[in-house]
């Protein structure tokens, strides 16, 4: 933090004093001056930290909207489900791609669903229940926030029969994702259109902003993938977890190395203020 300060004074930036959020892990250091300047500084002076150089804005949180997988969730729901298909390392592939924002994500949302055609319906829940876990800090930030009055929105690119239950268990008001199509029991290779793209996700967060009538400061937008990016870039903090490289690039900040809960200490709030998972 000692480092941090000289770098932003050095930069030519008016910098206060370090106060603890909470003793030893995280703190404050308040400044004017322009954003960009500050944050360039603090990446040079503390490259092994999360740090996020915000505006006192943000941390009025009232509107929270977050990607599912990978953020919120540790896994690919439609690698894992191609799993009990035999075709797991083909999709992954595409997938990976995909959130390295290096193939359309709509082709390959369809691509990867057409291979899906004939698995079983009920495997679906089956892989929910096997192999989706939630990622480390969720509940606590999702939780927290909502009792601060924020509304928390879950919109991802995949699929309703993961995406309700999880939003619901982690504690979200609401949870927006694709229709896969079913026909006889069997998935029927195709999904829902129009689908939940990043266009779609960009509109949710500023829809919400609008219905809320608050100002888009007060807007927090996550997610890893390239198909996050038009909702990080709208919002009005937009953050980067253990993200593909394209979507850090885009972000306000991100978080490699702590859990979700990493936010809540951006935000000002300690532990011992913290909802319980």
């Amino acid at each position: 933090m000692s480092a941090a300060r000289d770098a932003l004074a050095s930069a030519g930036l008016d910098v206060g004093a370090i106060s603890w959020v909470e003793p030893g892990e995280a703190a404050d250091l308040p400044f004017a001056g322009d954003r960009a300047t500050a944050r360039a500084a603090i990446e040079a002076a503390a490259p092994t930290a999360d740090f996020f150089v915000l505006e006192a804005a943000n941390r009025d949180c009232r509107l929270f909207v977050a990607d599912m997988d990978s953020t919120m969730i540790t896994v690919e729901c439609i690698d894992e489900l191609a799993d009990y298909a035999g075709l797991k390392a083909q999709i992954a592939e595409v997938t990976e791609r995909a959130m390295r924002g290096e193939l359309d994500f709509a082709e390959a949302l369809a691509s990867r669903v057409a291979l899906l055609k004939g698995l079983a319906e009920s495997v679906i829940e089956q892989c929910r229940t096997e192999r989706v876990k939630l990622m480390g800090g969720a509940r606590e930030l999702v939780g927290t926030l909502g009792a601060r009055g924020a509304r928390t929105i879950l919109v991802s690119g995949g699929f309703i029969p993961f995406a309700v239950p999880v939003g619901r268990e982690i504690g979200f008001d609401l949870q927006i994702a694709n229709v896969l199509h079913v026909a006889d029991g069997k998935l029927a290779g195709t999904v829902e259109q129009p689908i939940v793209d990043a266009a779609r996700k960009r509109s949710e967060l500023l829809g919400a902003i609008d219905a809320l009538r608050i100002a888009p400061a007060q807007s927090i937008a996550i997610g890893d993938g390239a198909n996050d990016i038009p909702m990080i870039e709208a919002a009005g903090l937009g953050i980067a977890y253990h993200a593909k490289p394209k979507t850090r690039a885009a972000a306000d900040a991100a978080i490699e190395r702590g859990d979700l809960s990493t936010l809540l200490h951006a935000l000002g709030i300690s532990r011992r203020d913290w909802a319980a998972a």
